[in-house]
């Protein structure tokens, strides 16, 4: 995928896919307008949205991306996701900038249109060899960690050979919650439109 590149040496790549009843066109707002304190991640929101619920709708106001623009990883962060890359209606790459320059993490969202008004939704996250030394001494967001922050926290301590199956499996389990998520807002709204 486009966004492999910006990661080449990953100690974690995972991807996952889920075919969603809708155009591209029909699913890319819900893309859009991810982020904590924009639409949420469509998942566990108390997890990872600072128990805001995620949007059930479109917004608007979150519509219009560009490169550079920050769709935050948990409430209040303004340096992750960084949005990289984008193609509108089709592809979008988020990432982590490391502090110390580089990428910690990149993560790839790309619509591909199939017969039948059918889209494929791949998701691929790749994850920094030095993503465990630069996890130590992160900033909280305020009012101290969130669950998902805390459990960051824990991985960067473990050793390696208990972190990445930890870590894999912590992952499927929360975007496979997100693709979902995704899914059944853009499959409903389809009904509505068709």
């Amino acid at each position: 995928m486009s966004g492999d590149e910006l990661i080449p040496e990953s100690m974690l790549s995972i991807t996952h896919a889920i075919t969603i009843k809708a155009r591209p066109e029909q699913i890319w707002p819900w893309l859009a307008q991810m982020g904590a304190g924009r639409a949420g991640w469509y998942s566990w929101d108390f997890i990872d949205n600072g128990n805001a619920r995620s949007a059930r709708s479109i917004l608007p106001e979150y519509q219009n991306i560009a490169v550079g623009d920050v769709l935050p990883a948990i409430p209040g962060a303004e340096d992750a996701f960084v949005l990289d890359a984008l193609d509108p209606g089709r592809n979008l790459v988020l990432t982590v900038p490391c502090p110390s320059g580089g990428l910690l993490v990149s993560w790839e969202f790309v619509l591909e249109g199939l017969e039948y008004n059918k889209t494929r939704l791949i998701v691929r996250a790749r994850v920094s060899e030095t993503w465990l030394r630069d996890m130590r001494g992160q900033v909280y967001s305020e009012g101290g960690p969130i669950l998902v922050q805390r459990m960051y926290a824990i991985l960067g301590i473990i050793p390696r050979w208990i972190m990445l199956p930890v870590a894999r499996i912590g992952h499927r389990i929360m975007e496979a919650r997100m693709l979902r998520g995704i899914k059944r807002r853009a499959e409903s709204l389809s009904r509505c439109l068709n």
